[in-house]
């Protein structure tokens, strides 16, 4: 029998009763995680996605040690509530052929494992590796289309500025370039969003596991949107300057993909400019309040 508040335990009664769960579980959510691998797999926005099951099963094994010394403490009823909600989250997402409410209720539903199984300080513990899943969750097609379009314009916008600063007549109307031989299109794959969400997945992933302090992690992250922004805008005008001088043709294909990467490397680096500049501004602060308490000490008055 499983004592309330003890720490975890493999007995054959936990086990048959895990199983118990997993197996109805997988038939319940199967088809929607047939239809997540499959966006992955025809997404290139959401081909990250394959790599967040090893990430989120990485932060629980690194987490091992203290979610075994973690009082286990489960909430039966909450648990079953709460799983309740996530069944008819499926079915509403099912009945209205809506597959982001039915992949929601797949998170909602290791959520309610979690407190089933482990209680409230188990959830605490697991709160990333289940909350990680969101970001492999396409986003509704009404929520990408407003963000891929403002996108869009500021890309092609901030590339029109600086072509014209390397002295090659441009113009923008809307997310079309017109250059003097031909017109540069910014279309949704060029819209930076590929960037956007595989950087925010990517600062989400750093700080959980370098960084400690809330503030710090809450900036680099925000810091994705800037840096994604600016980086785009960047190939774009890498693009447009090409096209002038050697053609549209020269603007695509292997050349088109590789600025792709090298911009999406430069990004990266730069986020972790980012984090090692924040622990230069911290230590600067750190080395002004010693001094400041030091000065006290010295002299009270």
């Amino acid at each position: 029998m499983e004592e309330k508040g003890t720490t975890i335990g493999f007995s054959r009664a936990r086990i048959l009763r895990v199983a118990g769960i997993a197996v109805p579980w997988l038939a319940l959510y199967h088809d929607v995680l047939r239809r997540l691998i499959d966006d992955w797999r025809a997404d290139e926005n959401y081909s990250h996605g394959f790599l967040i099951p090893f990430v989120s099963a990485y932060a629980v094994w690194t987490g091992r040690d203290l979610l075994r010394r973690t009082p286990c403490e489960p909430r039966l009823f909450l648990g079953s509530c709460l799983m309740a909600i996530a069944v008819l989250m499926l079915l509403a997402g099912i009945l209205g052929a809506e597959l982001s409410l039915t992949r929601l209720s797949l998170v909602l539903s290791l959520a309610a494992l979690a407190l089933y199984f482990g209680g409230m300080a188990w959830l605490r513990r697991l709160i990333f590796p289940i909350g990680l899943f969101l970001l492999a969750i396409p986003i509704p097609n009404i929520i990408f289309n407003q963000i891929t379009l403002p996108l869009q314009l500021i890309a092609s916008d901030y590339a029109t500025r600086v072509i014209k600063l390397f002295g090659i007549p441009a113009l923008r109307e809307g997310n079309v370039i017109e250059l003097a031989q031909l017109k540069l299109q910014v279309v949704e794959a060029c819209s930076g969003i590929r960037s956007l969400v595989s950087l925010t997945t990517l600062a989400v992933v750093y700080t959980y596991f370098t960084e400690v302090k809330w503030w710090r992690r809450l900036v680099i992250v925000a810091a994705v949107v800037p840096i994604a922004i600016i980086a785009n805008a960047a190939r774009v005008t890498g693009a447009g300057i090409t096209a002038h001088h050697w053609g549209a043709s020269a603007a695509e294909g292997f050349l088109h993909q590789f600025s792709g990467w090298l911009v999406f490397i430069v990004a990266i680096l730069l986020l972790l400019f980012i984090a090692r500049l924040l622990n230069l501004i911290e230590r600067a602060f750190e080395q002004r309040r010693h001094g400041a308490a030091a000065i006290n000490r010295l002299d009270p008055k």
